[in-house]
């Protein structure tokens, strides 16, 4: 279905001059009319004023009046219809796996380690510029939370999902977070793909740096982002209602501490050919590693065709300039026969 739109609307404004040449022309009309009265009858004065046709005139102020109206909406640039235009969109796949287990809870970054994650990855998001970004969840096991998908709004809704009660098994499954992450790029490529590990890295199970040095072969490259810190802090425990019920302890009653695991995060992104980097409290990383990715071979990930709408002000400047020259071409008298080419008709 075709639609009818303008580029610069403001200009239509313009189309209350119709209104005012209206009143105008009906206000010059009346004048002329009671000039004439003054000298005689108007049927008199219409024997001695012979060809003057009264119609004709009002058709040029109508001609005139509606190529003013033409000439105003060409002004506001109309665009009707629409247009097929194919747009390529050229990036990387990127996936962000994010640690949500309960050591994510400890609050040496403030609010709290996953929180702040949550929030320098929403900002990381709008970074993006036609790279795809998928997400995965990670404690005791791993979950692909968000396919890579060029919807970058719901990339944003599902981040905002992932907490520490999406996934049930606890621990810090680094391997199955690589895992998951190397089934969920495209198999046929050995490029264009990069993984971003935000974690403590603590508690680790099976062998992540295995899990890395496979990666590598699928032309992943691992960007760690290490959060917390190495000293090792307790991990508050809080109720339904967000009230603090100290901090979580173990078996025999000790308070249990996270710290965070450098050697193994170190580790992922050497051998992947990424880098490895500390969690601050002002969170650059994540702008240090989009800069890297940005420095990347790029490939086309879509081709959408997009609707554009078609200009036609040249429609209504034709309109215009025709009835201008009907107003213009277009006599007030018309040719009157003599007495005698009247009388041997």
């Amino acid at each position: 279905m075709e639609v009818l739109k303008f580029r610069y609307p403001i200009f239509l404004h313009g189309l209350w001059g119709v209104l005012l040449l209206i009143i105008f022309f009906v206000l010059i009309y009346r004048h002329k009319q009671a000039l004439l009265e003054r000298f005689g009858h108007i049927e008199i004065l219409k024997r001695i004023m012979p060809g003057f046709d009264r119609r004709r005139m009002i058709w040029k102020n109508v001609f005139f009046i509606l190529s003013y109206a033409f000439f105003v909406i060409a002004l506001a640039d109309p665009q009707i219809g629409t247009r097929l235009e194919e747009v390529k969109r050229e990036g990387v796949d990127i996936i962000v796996a994010l640690d949500v287990s309960n050591s994510m809870l400890a609050e040496d970054i403030k609010p709290s380690r996953l929180e702040k994650a949550k929030h320098e990855l929403d900002n990381f998001i709008d970074l993006l510029q036609g790279d795809r970004i998928g997400l995965i969840a990670f404690a005791g096991m791993a979950h692909l939370v968000c396919p890579l998908t060029l919807d970058y709004g719901a990339a944003k809704l599902f981040l905002q999902m992932m907490d520490t009660d999406l996934i049930p098994v606890q621990g810090t499954a680094l391997e199955d977070a690589i895992r998951t992450a190397i089934r969920s790029f495209n198999q046929k490529e050995r490029k264009h793909k990069v993984l971003i590990l935000i974690t403590d890295g603590e508690d680790h199970e099976g062998d992540p740096v295995k899990a890395a040095e496979e990666a590598a072969k699928e032309g992943i490259i691992i960007y760690t982002i290490g959060i917390g810190s190495p000293q090792g802090v307790p991990i508050p425990v809080y109720d339904q209602y967000g009230r603090s019920l100290g901090f979580k302890k173990d078996r025999n009653g000790n308070v249990v501490t996270t710290k965070l695991d450098v050697k193994t995060l170190q580790k992922i992104a050497f051998i992947s050919n990424g880098k490895y980097y500390i969690a601050s409290s002002g969170q650059a990383e994540l702008r240090k590693i989009y800069d890297e990715i940005r420095k990347m071979e790029k490939k086309e990930l879509s081709s959408r065709k997009f609707a554009q709408y078609e200009d036609r002000y040249q429609i209504f400047v034709i309109l215009g300039l025709i009835f201008l020259m009907l107003e213009f071409f277009l006599p007030v008298r018309t040719k009157v026969r003599s007495e005698y080419a009247l009388a041997n008709y």
